[in-house]
């Protein structure tokens, strides 16, 4: 097979620059087997343009510091192959979040914000005790609670939710997530009543349109709609 000759539209603004004016930028790689966006946005970088600003961490679709829009998809770089991409692929950093530069984006103070105001810790009257063994858990219910607990915090479903775009305070399928974690957590003191404290409102479980637009793209391919549906149903029956 003849290798393509690849050409990628990627966006280019420094916001802290007063002479950078946002705008799409074209660079050319001859593509190479088994290449990925992460390499290509590399050799990109180290042979083309040394200004280039992207994230990356594990390079192993763990750490989800590579997430960028690819031909208007939310994913991640590291695991995007480019045999399955045209040949010609535009680049964006994610919406909804602060840009740093270029495709790199502040996921980092989105979340920590979304993690503190809705609590996202275990919740507890008694105090712990470390000199104590950890209270039992039963397997059926440690499965499910890692099941929601590999969550990366890309911010891909951030990035595709409707009502994200609309409504810059909504908690987004990453938040509800969190909170289907630790109410499936034993050691969680909190009621539903307490939950919906938090998430019963339009900013919450109930501006959710159910695009499904977030499971869509969830690299770690999370069961975020039915969590929805979860806490929806409980939180419609605390708000009767």
């Amino acid at each position: 097979m003849t290798a393509r000759t690849l050409t990628f539209r990627v966006f280019r603004h420094n916001p802290r620059d007063p002479d950078s004016e946002p705008g799409m930028r074209d660079y050319q790689l001859d593509e190479t087997p088994g290449m990925t966006l992460f390499i290509a946005l590399t050799r990109i970088r180290e042979e083309l343009d040394p200004s280039l600003s992207f994230d990356f961490v594990c390079r192993a679709g763990v750490c989800g510091s590579c997430a960028m829009l690819i031909n208007g998809r939310p994913g991640l770089a590291c695991r995007t192959l480019i045999r399955d991409q045209p040949a010609r692929i535009n680049l964006f950093p994610l919406p909804g979040f602060e840009l740093i530069a270029d495709l790199s984006v502040n996921t980092g103070k989105w979340m920590r914000g979304m993690s503190e105001r809705l609590q996202a810790w275990v919740h507890t009257a008694s105090e712990t005790d470390v000199n104590v063994l950890e209270a039992r858990m039963a397997p059926e219910e440690a499965e499910a609670i890692y099941e929601l607990d590999r969550c990366i915090e890309c911010g891909c479903c951030v990035a595709a939710c409707g009502t994200m775009q609309m409504r810059p305070d909504f908690v987004g399928a990453v938040g509800m997530n969190k909170l289907a974690r630790f109410r499936l957590d034993p050691r969680d003191d909190r009621t539903d009543a307490e939950y919906y404290q938090m998430i019963g409102q339009d900013n919450g479980i109930f501006g959710c349109m159910s695009l499904l637009g977030c499971q869509d793209v969830c690299p770690k391919e999370l069961p975020l709609q039915t969590q929805i549906a979860y806490l929806r149903r409980a939180m419609a029956r605390q708000g009767l």
